[in-house]
């Protein structure tokens, strides 16, 4: 327990250690060389790190860049490295993004490689605190691995009953899928604790994006004059009905109105 509390405040330390970082700097300079100081993890320490960037490069080449940086990272590269998801966008105003986990000592290359000749235009690094849940884990295992010893000795005994045996046996195998799972969970976050979850955005130019849209704009010109006309005929025929209706009943309205105020006209004169 003495040791996983050093753990935690090693990692809350960590955490207050980004958290100064990120305050004292401006300017997309400063920026970089804080999330790249981030990505060291104080000995001891359970942070999961996550990076997060937007790149700005040539239209043209943010799909071969995507490639590239897949290709990179299949191959191990530049260390332990898993594509989690890939995605393009085409069209005049193209975009893509990949996002991987790799190994600590790989981030930076990556990163490198990813916006050569471009712009990281934000970059954004973050960490979860995982002491808690990883001492939660280590608690469980330790629990029911003790259990599942007390049991495998129960059941050694000679003088058991068949039922009691039978409720052993049915705990067993109820304490090995929880082992299973508690193991799952343990590789999982020292996975996460080990490697860093690295997701690149990449995007044209301002000026690319922008006379993108404009002939977008253009394109779509003929498309939004025919939906709009269609929306104001679609439009009318709904009212038409609804207005010859209101018509008829204000004209029966108007016309016993005018009855009436004969009626009371012709009373009057006698």
């Amino acid at each position: 327990m003495t040791e996983w509390k050093g753990r935690a405040r090693a990692g809350l330390a960590g955490i207050l250690l980004l958290g100064l970082v990120a305050c004292g700097g401006h300017g997309e300079d400063y920026a970089a060389d804080a999330a790249a100081g981030a990505v060291a993890s104080p000995e001891g320490a359970f942070l999961a790190y996550e990076h997060d960037l937007r790149i700005q490069l040539d239209a043209k080449r943010i799909s071969e860049r995507v490639k590239a940086v897949s290709e990179a990272c299949q191959s191990n590269r530049f260390g332990d490295c898993a594509v989690l998801q890939v995605g393009e966008e085409g069209g005049e105003t193209r975009s893509g993004s990949i996002r991987v986990r790799i190994a600590p000592k790989g981030v930076e290359p990556i990163i490198a490689l990813a916006g050569e000749g471009g712009d990281v235009a934000s970059r954004n690094t973050h960490a979860e605190d995982l002491a808690q849940q990883v001492a939660d884990t280590a608690l469980t295992q330790t629990r029911l691995q003790k259990e599942h010893a007390q049991l495998q000795a129960y059941q050694q005994r000679s003088d058991m009953k068949v039922a009691d045996l039978l409720a052993v046996s049915q705990r067993m195998a109820e304490i090995e899928a929880g082992l299973e799972q508690a193991n799952k969970e343990a590789a999982q976050q020292r996975r996460r604790i080990d490697t860093q979850l690295v997701t690149m955005h990449f995007e044209g130019p301002a000026g690319q994006r922008s006379r993108s849209e404009i002939g977008k704009a253009f394109s779509e010109f003929g498309s939004i004059f025919t939906t709009s006309i269609a929306f104001v005929i679609r439009a009318v025929a709904a009212l038409l009905p609804v207005g010859v209706v209101v018509w008829a009943v204000g004209a029966v309205v108007v016309a016993l109105w005018r009855r009436r105020k004969r009626r009371k006209a012709a009373a009057a004169a006698r």
